[in-house]
C-alpha cells in the first residue's frame, strides 16, 4: 500500500465513520473496485483510531466531567446526569467486546465480502429507515437507563458485519427507542469512543508482536487524514441532522448495496 492509496482510504474513513452508511464497507469496496490490494483490517483500525481521536476532541470538554462523576457514582451507589451517561457507556460497551472475541475471525474474512456487504447495506438501512418513521418521544442521551444502553450495546455487535455501519445501527437502536435524531447521534458517537479504543489496543498489540514488518509511516498518514476529515465530519452531521433526517443516508444504502448487487452479483448461490 503506498501513500496516495494510505491518503484516499483515510479520508474516506473520515467522512463514513460517523455517518449511518457503513465506513468499513468503504474501506473495503474502494480498493476491490479499484484495483487495489486490500489493506487489511489492521490498517482500517489504524484509520479508526484516527476518527477516535476526533470525536474525543469534539466532545473533550464533556468528557473529563463525565468520567469524574461517573467514578464518584459508583460509592454513592446513585447514577444520574453525566454519571448516568457515563454508565449507560459502560453498559453498552459490554456487548461488543463478547461479539468480538466470538466473531474476530469471521471479521478478517468471511465478512468482507461484497455481497456480504450489499445485504447489508440494503437490510440496514431499511432498519434505519423504520427506526426513523417511529418518531421520536423527546428523549435525549441522558434518559438511557441500563437496559436501553444494553439495547443499544447489543445493537453495535452487529456492526463486525461490514454494510451495517457502528455509527448506522446504533443510531437505529436509539430512534427505535424514542430517542431525538441529534441524541441517538451522540449517543453513539460518544460509544464509539471505548469501542474504536478497545480495537486499536487489540490490532496494535498484534502489530507489534507480529515478525511481519509494517510501514508506520503509511499507517500515520491514513490516521491523520481520518481525524483531520471525522472532526470535521461530526460537526456537520451534527448540525444538519436534525433538519435533514436519515432518509439521505437511507435512499444512499439502498442505491450502493443494489449497485453491489448489479457488479458483483447477488452471491445467494455460493
Amino acid at each position: 500500500m503506498d501513500s496516495a492509496q494510505a491518503f484516499w482510504l483515510g479520508l474516506i474513513q473520515g467522512i463514513t465513520e460517523f455517518l449511518p452508511i457503513s465506513s468499513s464497507a468503504h474501506l473495503i469496496l474502494l480498493p476491490q473496485l479499484l484495483g487495489w490490494p486490500d489493506q487489511g483490517l489492521a490498517f482500517d483500525v489504524a484509520v479508526h483510531v484516527g476518527t477516535l481521536l476526533a470525536v474525543v476532541w469534539h466532545f473533550r470538554r464533556q468528557l473529563l466531567p463525565l468520567a469524574s462523576q461517573t467514578l464518584a457514582s459508583a460509592s454513592r451507589r446513585e447514577a444520574v446526569g453525566e454519571s448516568g451517561l457515563g454508565w449507560a457507556l459502560i453498559i453498552g460497551t459490554m456487548p461488543l467486546v463478547l461479539g468480538a472475541l466470538v466473531l474476530a475471525d469471521a471479521a478478517e474474512t468471511v465478512f468482507r465480502g461484497p455481497q456480504v456487504i450489499a445485504w447489508a447495506t440494503i437490510g440496514f438501512g431499511l432498519l434505519l429507515w423504520l427506526a426513523a418513521r417511529r418518531g421520536n418521544r423527546g428523549k435525549d442521551e441522558f434518559d438511557i437507563g441500563p437496559w436501553q444502553a444494553l439495547f443499544i450495546g447489543s445493537a453495535q455487535v452487529l456492526a463486525i458485519i461490514p454494510g451495517t455501519s457502528r455509527s448506522g445501527i446504533t443510531m437505529t437502536a436509539g430512534l427505535w427507542l424514542g430517542l431525538e435524531a441529534t441524541a441517538a447521534a451522540r449517543f453513539s458517537f460518544l460509544l464509539s469512543i471505548p469501542a474504536i479504543a478497545l480495537a486499536g489496543i487489540w490490532k496494535t498489540w498484534q502489530l507489534m508482536s507480529t515478525p511481519a514488518p509494517v510501514d508506520w509511516g503509511v499507517f500515520a498518514l491514513g490516521v491523520v487524514v481520518a481525524g483531520a476529515s471525522a472532526y470535521t465530519c461530526i460537526r456537520v452531521f451534527l448540525a444538519l441532522v436534525a433538519r435533514i433526517g436519515m432518509t439521505p443516508f437511507v435512499v444512499y444504502r439502498l442505491a450502493l448495496g443494489v449497485a453491489l448487487l448489479i457488479v458483483f452479483g447477488p452471491g445467494l448461490a455460493d
